[in-house]
This record gives structure tokens, sequence and C-alpha cells, in this order.
């Protein structure tokens, strides 16, 4: 008499065995949840030395380090049961990431952050490593490039009588017109200019012209809706 296995004893046998769970160790445990907490330690001293936006989020860095930490410990759990791993699959696709990111460069991190937590918790550890290390290189790097030339905008309300000795002073520099509000006997403008350090002198200057009513230098990030 044929023996006959249907899906069902399948399913009993070999995915259901929940003596499955055992086959990761307390140490292996230990040391992937320490591995991708020291690299998300990692990520957090990388994006706090190379944040260039305008207002610093402490808690969205430590985010970082807590999501390693946890997809770390989630790709453990998954990678021990076949069932489990589709149901947690299942469980995370209705989560939403709601809040608003400031800054595309935000995002690089997340996924620097998410992709810590899959090596370490795949057990892949010089990956996770040597990976981070790039990565941290090529953003201190390009970071490091982008600060020899920073951008500002350079607001400038003077009266009509200041005109030629505003434009005198704005051929001194490199700047492109962003907004002119012409009003009654005053116009405002704003440029985006370019220095190198801290060369802000020209604003000096250009605040000891006849009729310039006030000017304000303020750091742009390159989105600017006029």
């Amino acid at each position: 008499m044929e023996n006959t296995i249907n899906f069902q004893d399948i399913i009993k046998k070999s995915v259901l065995r929940m003596d499955q769970f055992a086959s990761i160790s307390l140490i292996d445990t230990a040391i992937g949840l320490l591995l991708s907490g020291l690299l998300g330690l990692f990520i957090y001293f990388v994006y706090k030395k190379t944040f260039r936006g305008v207002v610093y989020t402490h808690t969205f860095n430590i985010t970082l380090v807590a999501m390693a930490m946890l997809t770390c410990l989630i790709i453990m759990t998954i990678s021990t049961n076949i069932v489990l791993s589709l149901g947690m699959v299942g469980a995370l696709s209705i989560v939403r990431f709601r809040t608003a990111i400031k800054d595309p460069l935000d995002i690089v991190f997340m996924f620097w952050s998410i992709s810590v937590g899959i090596a370490t918790g795949a057990g892949v550890y010089p990956l996770s490593i040597l990976g981070s290390l790039v990565v941290a290189a090529t953003i201190f790097v390009l970071s490091k490039r982008q600060m020899r030339d920073i951008a500002y905008l350079f607001i400038i309300n003077y009266h009509d009588q200041a005109n030629d000795g505003v434009k005198y002073q704005l051929n001194k520099l490199k700047y492109t017109l962003k907004s002119k509000t012409v009003s009654k006997e005053m116009v405002e403008l704003i440029v985006e200019v370019k220095i190198k350090g801290d060369n802000t002198a020209f604003v000096q200057d250009m605040s000891e012209v006849e009729g310039v009513k006030n000017v304000s230098l303020v750091s742009y990030d390159g989105d600017y809706a006029p």
C-alpha cells in the first residue's frame, strides 16, 4: 500500500514544527543585536556630523539606532519559521511611515539603518560592517565637498535711489536672481549667492550703501518657492 502525503501533512511536518524556533542560539542573538546596535550608533554619529539641514532632529537620529536593532530582531525571528515569516510580512505591509521627510538624505540614512539590520539579522556580519564603512566614507566625502561652496539667500530691502549701488555690489558676487518685489519707493531683492567658508564681508558692504534699509543672509538648502 503506497503512502500518500497530502499538502496538510507537509505543512504539519516541515513548516509548523515549533522546534524550528530554537535554531538561533542566545549567543548568536546577542551578537546580532550588539553589532546592529553598534552600527546603529555609527550611523548616528555619521548623521550628526554630516547634517546640513536647518533644524537637527535628535529623535530622528535615535530612531536610526533603534531601527537597525529592531530590523535585526525581525530578520532573526522570521528566519526561524516559514509561516511566521509570511505572517510577519503581511503584518508589516500595513505599516506606513507618515512623517514628512524634510531632507532627501534622511531617506538614505533610513535605508542604511534598515540594511544594517537585515545584514546583521541574516548573520552576514562582514557585509554589514564593510558596507557601513563604505557608505559613511562616501557621505563624508560628498558632504565635505559641498561645504566648499555653500549657497545662501541674500535678501536686500532698499529704496529706488540705491538701485545703482546695489547692482554695483552684486556684480562683485556670483549670484542668481530668485525674486524681486517692487512696491511704493521700496524694492525687495532675493538672490542666491555661493560663498566659501565665512567670507560674508559683502553683507556689511551692501548695508553701507546709501538707501539700503535692511540686508539678511539666510542659509539655503537649494529648495525655494517664490
